[in-house]
């Protein structure tokens, strides 16, 4: 299932802080900054499907609109 916006946030969080340690290995600093790119992505098109249908919505309602003020 995919993730909400909101568990992506907190998972980059996360990744964030465990990038912060100092201790952290290379490798898995790696791995977590490429997971952390693919959630980053994963929001901006969840950003852009919610943009979508607002904007389809608001064409909807703008067009019954119209239709209503000719009759």
């Amino acid at each position: 299932r995919a993730k909400s916006i909101k568990e992506a946030q907190k998972e980059i969080k996360y990744i964030i802080e465990n990038l912060e340690n100092t201790k952290a290995n290379l490798d898995d600093s790696i791995e977590q900054y490429n997971r952390m790119i693919q959630l980053n992505h994963h929001i901006q098109e969840q950003f852009r499907r919610k943009a979508r249908e607002i904007k389809k919505n608001t064409a909807y309602k703008k067009k019954k609109k119209i239709s209503k003020n000719k009759q």
